[in-house]
């Protein structure tokens, strides 16, 4: 079957708007959701926002507390440490099999990829850095054939993304995470699987670092 792109519904246009400002930091750990604020500030109708808050509880960016309504979620300590393990395990596997059945088409996305990534974050477009660095992992996980390690981390991708926007303002980080990716597409482009978990293991290392001393 051929694919079409379709226009995003409103309720889908919501939904990204209100994780994207989660996961940037506009809404701070704690902070209580009023429903009649988002709804006028998204022009939507409170059924699409609280069919929002549903989905952006499902992903645990939100929480809720009785009599209190919904408020952001807190990421504590425990819980960056126990992300960055799963992710330190899933994703240096998956960069190591990518390394073994990469072919000169995957190199040239994730290049690609890299060099978009590196260029919205020189121009401070941190959302969309975000979302391609998601879409940097899917070919990742995809060429080395994890998918079912790929839905795993489908699962944990919107506190990881909060995670890494978190870390991303850190100093240097901005250059530092881009850097640590050319590194590994290098690795792998050499076929070089330990090489690049290795790599792989020092930059999630790094970021888990930063992430628990920021929460």
């Amino acid at each position: 079957m051929l694919k079409v792109n379709r226009p995003k519904t409103l309720k889908e246009n919501a939904l990204e708007s209100l994780r994207d400002a989660i996961t940037s930091g506009f809404f701070k750990p704690g902070e209580r959701l009023i429903e009649r604020n988002l709804c006028e500030s998204m022009a939507v109708s409170r059924t699409v926002v609280r069919e929002c808050i549903q989905h952006l509880e499902s992903e645990r960016l939100i929480v809720g507390v009785p009599n209190s309504g919904f408020v952001i979620a807190t990421i504590t300590g425990d819980e960056v440490k126990e992300i960055y393990d799963i992710r330190i395990m899933l994703e240096c596997s998956a960069v190591e099999s990518c390394a073994l059945n990469a072919n000169p088409t995957t190199i040239k996305k994730l290049r690609e990829l890299y060099k978009s990534i590196k260029e919205c974050l020189e121009k401070e477009e941190v959302m969309e850095a975000l979302r391609l660095t998601t879409e940097f992992y899917k070919v990742i996980f995809t060429t080395g054939g994890k998918n079912i390690a790929w839905d795993l981390v489908e699962q944990l991708n919107a506190r990881i993304s909060r995670l890494r926007a978190l870390t991303l303002s850190s100093k240097g980080r901005k250059s530092k995470g881009p850097e640590n990716l050319k590194k590994i597409i290098d690795a792998i482009e050499k076929q070089d699987a330990g090489r690049a978990g290795e790599i792989c293991t020092k930059h999630l290392t790094e970021a888990a670092k930063i992430a628990y001393q920021l929460t």
